[in-house]
């Protein structure tokens, strides 16, 4: 990989398995938006940025220097070989298959808070209203980050910030439903310390997994969601309606708890558990396996 500066963007060249497509269409983060032109424009850490591929090269426009190696050299995991991941994976044929689909798939390291909040609202929830809920609770709740391309762009609120929310503008405004209670409860008791955040990233994994179903909202699904996603927990396996049936059908064979589907992932894949996830994810609910 080499960074070099053309102008005001910035050059990713020699990166292979990048592709923005796949990065934010794989479920793991709602607060990217296509623009006309194929690139992405996403909002994370109080950051804007404008996010193109091609070939083996990336572009990133309205960000410094400085703030690629503070924030998207590690938000984009730009320095993981994805190259020797894919190959200790490999022993998996239908795998290989589902890694060759969705090729360009990097996980991304997001903001824990944003990402608890994110996927509380993201229970038994439609990808559009999800990023819909998102976008009004940094309007009504975060800061103006700036405008980009015609649209303003707010960062998403702190703990302290969203712990003053009242529920009721959160069902009515923000469409979170069911979740306006929890969303303001959660945000309360991560502000008040009352589970062990700093801590997350290092215990055992079913200890940080018990830890963080501490919160309102947030069951087995979501904690693991939550692990790969914000606390580089990979040897976790988030089970979704999607991960279900692909697993099920291409694995098991068989109808499956939930609970038991996990622990057959973190299995068969180890500690890379969460990339197999999100090819197996990003592959099977595009192509619609175990749906009739």
């Amino acid at each position: 990989m080499d960074l070099k500066q053309k102008g005001e963007d910035l050059i990713i060249e020699d990166i292979d398995f990048f592709d923005v497509k796949d990065i934010f269409n794989c479920g793991q983060a709602f607060r990217a938006f296509k623009e006309e032109d194929g690139s992405y424009t996403n909002v994370a850490y109080g950051k804007i940025i404008n996010i193109s591929n091609e070939a083996d090269n990336v572009t990133i426009k309205n960000s410094s220097i400085k703030d690629f190696y503070r924030i998207w050299l590690t938000y984009f995991d730009i320095l993981r070989d994805y190259k020797e991941l894919r190959e200790s994976l490999s022993f998996d044929s239908t795998l290989v298959k589902a890694m060759e689909y969705g090729r360009g798939i990097r996980i991304l390291n997001q903001e824990p808070f944003e990402t608890i909040i994110t996927f509380i609202i993201s229970a038994n929830n439609g990808i559009d209203r999800i990023k819909k809920s998102v976008d009004m609770i940094s309007r009504m709740y975060g800061s103006k980050i700036g405008d980009y391309r015609g649209r303003e762009y707010f960062s998403f609120p702190s703990p302290q910030e969203l712990s003053l929310a009242k529920a009721e503008d959160l069902r009515e405004y923000a469409r979170v439903g069911f979740r306006d209670k929890r969303i303001v409860e959660t945000a309360k008791m991560i502000m008040g310390a009352e589970i062990a955040m700093d801590d997350i990233h290092k215990i055992p994994i079913e200890e940080a997994r018990a830890e963080l179903m501490k919160l309102p909202g947030v069951g087995p699904k979501v904690a693991d969601c939550v692990l790969l996603f914000a606390f580089k927990r990979s040897e976790s396996f988030p089970v979704d309606v999607w991960i279900k049936r692909v697993m099920e059908e291409l694995y098991l064979h068989e109808s499956t708890p939930k609970s038991k589907i996990a622990e057959a992932g973190r299995k068969i894949f180890g500690d890379k558990a969460g990339f197999a996830q999100q090819y197996l994810f990003y592959y099977g609910r595009e192509n619609k396996l175990g749906k009739e």
